[in-house]
């Protein structure tokens, strides 16, 4: 990198709950799609992903998919989906956490070792980058590695622990307008400053 080189910003997402539906199953958790074929891109999720990245920002999914270590999920399915993701959105990269809970890695979210490994292979600037996401575990991953977070709340503000989120949005859609707001506020700051 030149003297004097900008780095980039990047919007860290999170994939199921935020760019795709999750399912909600008999146990009353929600869990990403078994197959391509339950691959659902969420209401607004291509206008949004087509309007960060024409604004200038990497767009980077990091996911966790325990499935795959609790044997419930092959890790090809996981990749197929991904690369559907990418054939349909402007997406830049994927990082995975494939480990459990109890598997003590870095990269599980709420670790913000995804976003770290990406922040080094793409010279991105955290402190002017997103994490955008469903759980407290994304808000959580994003603030340890210097993000501003946004949590998608499906429509419920009063989420628990939405308060801990810098912005709480119904949709990445509803976050897309926020987050383009915090850019043109910090862009007409440095015109003031400079």
């Amino acid at each position: 990198m030149g003297v004097g080189a900008v780095k980039m910003c990047a919007i860290f997402l999170d994939r199921d709950g935020v760019l795709n539906r999750n399912y909600l199953w008999q146990d009353g958790k929600t869990h990403p799609p078994a197959s391509l074929a339950e691959l659902e891109l969420l209401p607004g999720v291509a206008e949004a992903c087509h309007l960060l990245h024409g604004a200038g920002y990497r767009l980077i999914v990091v996911t966790n998919q325990p499935d795959v270590a609790r044997g419930t999920q092959i890790r090809s399915v996981v990749e197929a989906i991904n690369c559907s993701l990418g054939d349909q959105l402007p997406l830049d990269a994927f990082y995975v956490c494939y480990h459990d809970n109890g598997d003590g890695c870095a990269c599980r979210k709420p670790q913000p070792g995804l976003l770290l490994q990406a922040a080094h292979r793409w010279d991105i600037d955290l402190h002017g980058s997103f994490m955008v996401g469903d759980r407290m575990t994304d808000v959580e991953a994003g603030q340890r590695a210097g993000c501003r977070t946004v949590l998608i709340s499906e429509g419920h503000p009063a989420y628990q622990g939405a308060q801990a989120a810098d912005f709480c949005a119904s949709s990445l859609r509803t976050a897309t307008d926020w987050i383009l707001e915090q850019q043109n506020h910090t862009h007409n700051e440095e015109q003031f400053q400079g």
